[in-house]
């Protein structure tokens, strides 16, 4: 790994840290020379990142804890101290038909993807306001258009957008900023069978760009949220979705 020197001496705290979008945050801000604290529930995957980032010379540790249950926010708090940046990045789906969404479907991911995303970043204020932080919620463009059988997750997503608005307005006063970043469809090793299937090659034809992201298109925005450039920005929601919020109905 080649580490930069931009964010040196920097903090950055990155929740559902263990996969996807998470760990590919991590691998960005450690190459760019920030302290990285990983979270997530499964210990063995948070540990192996961590080993590789600390063989690459990154100051990296990571945090076991479920970002859904109270307890582990305070430890969250607690063991992370003061951070520059809070990347609030947990977060689950359930694909069923709305008919077909369950009490405990829709409180399993309105409890993830927007209630623990306040209270932790409520838990982690004073360390933010020690360092003037900023907080980055990952949204989604869920969250400004619809799709079927998502209903729960795109509900929260606007949430997410409207949290980061209001906690922009409040939290100003204290010098810490929140913004959103909101990806379009972007390719992970999860989801890649299904892009090849037709279902998923008509949705690419919907994308004004006609393809998916890429996990390192997310890596100039998520970088520009965190840092002093961004200086002036706050309660903004960037998408980066090849213009898919933008296309013709």
């Amino acid at each position: 790994m080649s580490i930069d020197s931009s964010f040196q001496g920097r903090r950055i705290l990155i929740t559902g840290a263990t996969s996807g979008l998470g760990a590919h945050f991590a691998s960005v801000f450690a190459r760019q020379g920030a302290s990285v604290i990983l979270t997530g529930r499964r210990e063995a995957l948070l540990e192996e990142q961590v080993r590789g980032f600390v063989n690459d010379g990154v100051n990296a540790s990571y945090i076991v804890a479920d970002v859904n249950d109270s307890e582990s926010r305070k430890h969250i708090a607690r063991t992370a101290g003061e951070i520059d940046v809070l990347v609030n990045n947990a977060g689950i789906v359930i694909d069923k038909p709305a008919t077909a969404q369950t009490e405990a479907d829709w409180d399993s991911v309105i409890d993830t993807n927007l209630k623990s995303m306040f209270f932790l970043a409520q838990e982690m204020l004073e360390g933010l306001k020690a360092r003037s932080g900023t907080v980055i919620n990952i949204a989604s463009i869920l969250g400004l258009r619809q799709a079927g059988s998502v209903m729960p997750y795109a509900v929260s997503k606007a949430g997410v957008i409207q949290l980061t608005k209001v906690l922009a307005l409040e939290w100003a006063r204290y010098g810490v900023r929140v913004n959103a970043l909101a990806p379009g469809y972007i390719e992970t090793e999860l989801n890649s069978e299904f892009w090849s299937t037709p279902a998923g090659l008509a949705m690419i034809k919907r994308i004004p760009q006609r393809r998916l992201g890429r996990l390192q298109d997310l890596d100039g925005p998520v970088l520009l949220l965190a840092s002093d450039a961004s200086a002036y920005m706050t309660g903004s929601v960037i998408v980066v979705d090849g213009g898919h919020v933008t296309s013709s109905l």
